[in-house]
């Protein structure tokens, strides 16, 4: 895989996980299947850069992986643990960039703007 395409991976990632999460998204989505919809919702719109198949396998372990990360995550927060909570922050970072390589790496690129 070129680097171009990991660091294209990386930057999307961030964009969609962070730039475009809200406020109501980062704190609700521990305790609301809506708002995690929502969130995965707006991250997933960015992957269609790769194509619809690229965006729904993504979504889908997007959904997944915050499904538990962010629950662990808000139970470390509330018992006032910083390391657990960066621990697991860190553990589904890491998750989500290996699942976009992978992907990548056995799917390709139907997307309609990056070959």
């Amino acid at each position: 895989m070129e680097l171009k395409i990991v660091l294209l991976l990386v930057w999307t990632h961030f964009f969609g996980d962070f730039v475009l999460q809200s406020n109501d998204m980062a704190v609700k989505k521990s305790k609301s299947i809506k708002w995690l919809l929502f969130h995965t919702s707006v991250y997933s719109i960015l992957l269609l850069l790769f194509g619809l198949l690229f965006a729904l396998v993504n979504f889908a372990a997007h959904f997944a992986v915050d499904f538990v990360t962010s629950r662990a995550g808000s139970h470390f927060r509330s018992q006032d643990n910083p390391k657990g909570f960066f621990m697991v922050l860190g553990m589904d970072q890491a998750v989500h960039l290996t699942t976009l390589v992978v992907t990548y790496h056995y799917l390709g690129s139907f997307g309609w703007f990056w070959p």
